[in-house]
């Protein structure tokens, strides 16, 4: 468990790697969504809760607004009726009828019109208080004395008015005795009676019940509390009479448009709503906690919400079951690689399929079938090879017992007084060494100027006038590694084809060039002509595998035939070409110069193998 703990930890495996970005790819994503998602919701829930209030107070706006509208059309009605307006101007100006039949009828005429403007639509107090102190009412006067007026603080006020200006008169303790009980505030709307000159001969005052207007508020959600305040921040009704008269401290300023804010009371949020009345500087005021505005709202967005996280966490799992289903094979084929690394070859992962894990796991059983197959080939081989080297240690007997048997010979023509074939077979003794017994590719370039020397002193032997060799080295040269015999094939065609077996001189030349070594071998015999010499650089430069074959057949300079002689010739330029080819690749480059009469020189360019530029 704490191992498969410290793996998870960790991420070794590719397994917990593809479930980890998998789950980060996935993870990511959907919290960047659900944080964006949970504050556009946050923003939306915020304007469909304001909108919901603004409409819900809309509705209680029209209602309070045609009670208000029903108060200013009685209002109205009595300041334009002329049959109204004519008997009242005739009791203030002493005008009234003496028989006091006639003066009851007119009164009750007034008082009928009176009442039946109340007859339909909400109940309400008419008072026509006239200046000399005669008043009409549609209410008995034994309950409320209308001259009782003239001494409220309001009344001073009406003087102020202009033609068909009211003043509404905010909530203020009920007057009538009857309703008293019920409805402890009342509110009101006064108007003035003028005369053409604009002398005020009367008063209309239009009285409802606060209870009127509180209970058209009852009509929103629970929850949502409504208040008409006044313009000086005064709550003029409410369903909690004890508020009424009371400050509103959560009120904004007056703008005249419909506003919401989402305000802090008591530490918890609330959501205020104002709509203006169109008659006043009253307003309609809504406040309703910002939790209850939105819970409905907020439910439907935390459905989406539970069930985006549901199939989150669902697909999720989902993910997680097909990566183990898909990795499965992997982990086989983990556990079959460290069996193998520890030496168990006979292990299978059985891993077949037409995907890319089936294949891998069909190739790795392969590969290991293959290397099952190598190891025997490779422990028979090691097995001829012991073989081998038993007998080759055998043969070099050989070769030993001819290089004694060869200084025996030399040593006895000497002692006869035959120093010059005494010297030949020196030299045809260290060949034969420098031939048979270096098992090394590569010697030292002095290695190969010391076998040279021994070949053309062999080579004078054999021609009528000898060959001088001439040698100029450079010191840091000398120990630099070259193929064997790469000199030979080249002095060899200087000695034949350059010299053309007459007397001559052979120089080489050896020198470092930046990251390479540069050869010179270098004769002073016949030369060759320009075409010729351009025909032989091609096919130096062009060289390819089996050229120097071709070559050889064709029977061109330098190509070592039978011609040359001997048995240290048959290699050629081409064959040099090759070799060192194989051996450097294409940095390697050789060029023949050559003038009709004045010899010829090859040029060998070897770059430094690794280490031999520190030595």
């Amino acid at each position: 468990m704490i191992r498969q703990l410290r793996q998870w930890i960790t991420l070794r495996s590719i397994r917990h790697k593809l479930m980890a970005a998998s789950v980060a790819c996935l993870l990511v994503p959907a919290v960047l969504t659900l944080l964006i998602y949970n504050s556009l919701t946050q923003e939306a829930v915020k304007r469909q809760a304001i909108s919901n209030a603004q409409d819900s107070l809309l509705l209680v706006s029209g209602s309070v607004t045609n009670l208000m509208k029903s108060m200013l059309t009685i209002a109205n009605y009595i300041q334009v009726n002329s049959d109204l307006n004519a008997y009242f101007k005739m009791i203030v100006f002493g005008s009234q009828e003496a028989d006091p039949y006639r003066k009851f009828t007119e009164t009750s005429r007034v008082i009928q019109q009176l009442d039946s403007l109340t007859v339909v639509g909400e109940k309400s107090y008419v008072t026509v208080l006239l200046a000399n102190g005669t008043y009409f009412t549609n209410y008995s006067t034994s309950d409320y004395n209308p001259l009782s007026m003239q001494s409220e603080p309001w009344f001073e006020k009406l003087k102020d008015l202009k033609n068909f200006e009211s003043y509404w008169i905010g909530s203020s303790p009920t007057v009538f005795q009857y309703d008293k009980a019920e409805n402890p505030y009342q509110i009101s709307v006064a108007r003035t009676l003028r005369l053409d000159s604009s002398a005020i001969y009367g008063y209309v005052v239009v009285t409802m019940m606060e209870n009127q207007f509180n209970q058209m508020f009852n009509r929103l959600s629970a929850g949502q509390k409504v208040m008409l305040i006044d313009g000086n921040n005064r709550i003029l009704s409410s369903a909690d009479t004890s508020s009424i008269g009371k400050v509103f401290p959560y009120a904004g300023e007056r703008t005249g448009q419909t506003r919401s804010a989402i305000v802090p009371v008591d530490g918890k949020p609330y959501l205020i709503t104002e709509q203006p009345i169109s008659f006043n500087d009253w307003r309609l005021v809504s406040m309703q906690p910002y939790k209850e505005a939105i819970v409905n709202i907020s439910s439907i967005f935390n459905r989406v919400f539970v069930f985006q996280i549901v199939s989150f966490v669902g697909f999720l799992l989902l993910l997680l079951a097909l990566l183990r289903a898909f990795t499965k094979p992997l982990m086989r084929l983990g556990k079959v690689t460290s069996a193998v690394q520890r030496g168990n070859l006979n292990v299978r992962s059985g891993i077949r399929g037409q995907d890319e894990i089936g294949r891998l796991g069909f190739l790795f059983d392969q590969m290991l079938d293959r290397v099952q197959e190598m190891i025997a080939e490779i422990s028979e081989t090691q097995a001829r090879k012991r073989k081998a080297e038993l007998k080759m240690l055998q043969a070099q007997i050989h070769p030993h017992f001819l290089f004694n048997v060869l200084n025996s010979i030399r040593m006895k023509v000497i002692r006869r007084g035959d120093p010059e074939s005494g010297k030949m077979i020196g030299s045809l003794s260290k060949l034969l060494r420098m031939t048979i017994s270096r098992e090394e590719d590569d010697i030292c370039l002095h290695e190969e100027l010391d076998l040279i020397s021994h070949y053309v002193d062999l080579m004078n032997m054999r021609q009528k006038e000898p060959v001088r060799l001439a040698l100029d080295i450079e010191t840091e040269a000398l120990l630099v590694r070259v193929p064997r015999f790469i000199l030979q094939p080249i002095v060899e065609n200087a000695l034949i084809h350059g010299l053309n077996r007459k007397a001559g001189t052979i120089r080489i030349a050896a020198a470092p060039a930046g990251g390479a070594l540069r050869l010179t071998v270098e004769d002073d015999g016949c030369g060759m002509d320009k075409d010729r010499l351009e025909s032989l650089n091609r096919k130096l430069t062009g060289t390819a595998a089996g050229d120097s074959a071709r070559f050889a057949k064709e029977g061109g300079p330098g190509a070592g035939g039978a011609s040359a002689g001997g048995e240290f010739s048959g290699f050629g330029l081409l064959n040099v070409v090759e070799r060192m080819k194989m051996l450097c690749g294409d940095e390697f480059r050789m060029e023949v110069q050559s003038r009709p009469g004045e010899g010829t020189a090859v040029c060998l360019t070897i770059p430094y193998r690794e280490g031999e530029h520190h030595v």
